[in-house]
């Protein structure tokens, strides 16, 4: 695929209704509209073969709920991956994959084609997860009712990352996690509002000392808010001692 063809998403669901909303505002539509992207959304119910388009059955062995079946999840999957160039890797949205942070981001946006399949009720048959699905993905450490809206997240967060679609690469290099840190607390006008002002240094012009202050809040933050994130930050030799020194994690 060359460096400027359009990425391509395909989400398997039995709720594709889900999607159309938030598909068509913001970010996401822009990105589609320009031709960056394509997001193909498919209904697993079109691949199965009964009058009650059943799509999920009783777990072997008893247990609560109910399980998605294979052979529809097998016959989509079989069916979409010839629709374009190259074949997808195929990723499942669970609560047991690997917790979605900046570097998986980053790494499943190197990809040219990702296939999602969104799980329901008590989860997919394990042959699915075995024989098909190349990657695993939770997006909190917490259960919903199903892969929708996981999956509608890691597409934002993917699509984002596409060049050309927040128009600046400047906006995606300061956000939040870039180099394992927080952002800087973010001010417009009016620069005084009910008697509370925006810092002195972000109305002086000099550019140094706001990219210094900058960079002094967003340690402090991700210090007081997640210091968890700071034992892999991209830090200073001079910073990774001042917060010793503050009594901080890392070392």
């Amino acid at each position: 695929m060359s460096a400027d063809a359009a990425r391509r998403y395909d989400v398997l669901t039995i709720f594709p209704g889900i999607f159309r909303g938030p598909l068509d505002e913001t970010i996401l539509r822009r990105a589609l509209d320009a031709d960056l992207v394509e997001i193909a959304l498919h209904d697993l119910r079109d691949w199965t073969h009964d009058r009650h388009r059943t799509v999920d059955d009783y777990p072997f062995g008893g247990g609560p709920g109910m399980v998605l079946k294979p052979e529809p999840i097998f016959e989509a999957v079989e069916a979409i991956q010839p629709l374009a160039e190259p074949p997808a890797s195929v990723v499942l949205l669970t609560p047991q994959g690997r917790r979605l942070d900046r570097d998986l981001v980053a790494e499943l946006a190197a990809l040219p084609r990702l296939l999602l399949i969104c799980g329901r009720y008590e989860g997919v048959d394990e042959r699915v997860r075995e024989r098909l699905v190349d990657i695993e993905v939770s997006v909190a450490d917490v259960v919903l009712s199903g892969g929708e809206l996981p999956a509608l997240l890691l597409l934002d967060a993917l699509v984002r990352r596409i060049p050309g679609v927040l128009g600046g690469e400047a906006s995606l290099a300061e956000e939040s996690f870039e180099g394992g840190l927080l952002e800087y607390p973010q001010y417009t006008r009016p620069s005084e509002f009910r008697g509370w002002s925006v810092p002195d240094v972000l109305l002086s012009g000099h550019h140094a000392e706001i990219e210094r202050w900058r960079r002094a809040q967003r340690l402090q933050r991700t210090l007081d808010r997640r210091p968890d994130l700071l034992s892999e930050a991209d830090l200073t030799p001079e910073e990774r001692d001042r917060l010793e020194s503050a009594g901080g994690p890392p070392a």
